[in-house]
């Protein structure tokens, strides 16, 4: 590892301490470094407070002076709540700046850059440039389309199970796997499951881990059958948003409304358009959204190329059944040219269950 690696890998270190906080902001760390030794280090903590360079400059202070600063996204060029990070760094008399990637907005890209090399300042691009595009996976799609980044998660047995025939669910993964969904609600704007979840689980779909961000809960009810006495409604621990259809009882919705129940109807007439969906969460400046539905919902987003990432965990169980449900139905592929290909997987052990990502190739 060279010393531009390792210093740009601490800065990751201290970006990715930070995931959940920012959205729908990025997660960005910088280091200073003057004569070998680091001078300042700072990441961004929260949408609408100073960004990471400027956390990382005002601890360096005078030692910034002929410096060289590391950076995880190209410095900004706009003029937010601090000025724009490019000239805060020219400012500084930093002589040198080694940014991993540069931004994603293709209405910004490259100004950063060129407001540092203008001032005379040594730019380098591309130290561990993949590990930061993954990091910042949800900005980098929501800057460009306005949509949220969507990541299907579901527990089941190593033969898809998510529940025996007789709908028992409870516990197919481990403990330990329970506790890292947590972990994952945490780092969510938005958590989605359908109906037929609400009604046959009732659950609170909340991030149970100490200081933990609750995730605004999205429910895909087409003629809003929603029991009034369900968590969601009645718990107040977090937002509740119902996407419903044209057809839904006004009564029902006017009901909800008054229990502080978001109701959106969307465009169809007796079904929810998951695409509507998504164009009305990236309005509201949802930038992610975590799947957690059954394997009706699962389909509807996976068959129209709307998932961007799969989280599954498998418990070294099999339930079997033909009529037991699995977490993908739908109407499947008709041949294996149609199936649905996941790359850049990756497969961890956690407790007794095993943990794959993978992320869908879109055809």
């Amino acid at each position: 590892m060279t010393n531009q690696e390792f210093y740009m890998k601490l800065a990751l270190q201290n970006a990715r301490a930070q995931k959940g906080q920012t959205d729908p902001n990025p997660l960005v760390g910088s280091v200073i470094v003057n004569e070998g030794r680091i001078v300042g280090i700072g990441a961004h903590l929260k949408a609408g407070e100073p960004h990471a360079e400027i956390h990382a400059l005002r601890m360096a202070g005078d030692k910034a002076i002929g410096g060289t600063i590391y950076v995880t996204l190209e410095p900004c060029s706009y003029h937010g709540g601090t000025g724009p990070c490019a000239e805060a760094i020219v400012q500084a008399g930093i002589k040198n700046a080694v940014i991993a990637t540069l931004d994603p907005n293709p209405l910004v890209s490259g100004k950063g850059i060129e407001i540092l090399e203008e001032a005379g300042i040594n730019v380098q691009i591309g130290i561990c440039e993949e590990e930061s595009r993954r990091m910042n996976e949800v900005f980098n799609k929501f800057i460009v389309t306005k949509r949220p980044f969507v990541t299907m998660k579901a527990g089941s047995s190593l033969d898809g199970k998510i529940a025996t025939h007789t709908m028992e669910s409870k516990w197919i993964t481990s403990d330990e796997s329970r506790h890292d969904v947590h972990l994952l609600r945490n780092e969510y704007m938005a958590i989605l499951v359908g109906i037929n979840t609400v009604i046959r689980d009732n659950p609170a779909l909340t991030a149970r881990i100490p200081n933990g961000r609750n995730p605004v809960r999205v429910v895909l009810d087409s003629s809003l059958r929603i029991p009034l006495d369900s968590i969601v409604v009645t718990d107040g621990l977090a937002e509740t948003w119902i996407f419903t259809s044209q057809s839904a009882d006004r009564e029902k919705e006017n009901m909800l409304q008054s229990m502080g129940i978001e109701v959106f109807r969307t465009q169809g007439e007796n079904k929810v358009d998951p695409s509507d969906v998504l164009e009305i969460l990236g309005e509201r400046d949802i930038s992610s959204l975590l799947l957690e539905g059954g394997g009706t919902v699962h389909a509807s987003f996976l068959e129209r190329g709307l998932v961007d990432k799969v989280v599954l965990y498998f418990a070294p169980k099999l339930i079997g059944g033909q009529s037991a449900p699995t977490f993908l139905e739908g109407a499947g592929a008709e041949t294996m040219k149609d199936v649905v290909d996941l790359v850049d997987t990756e497969i961890v052990k956690i407790g007794n269950d095993f943990k794959f990502i993978g992320y869908p190739v879109i055809k």
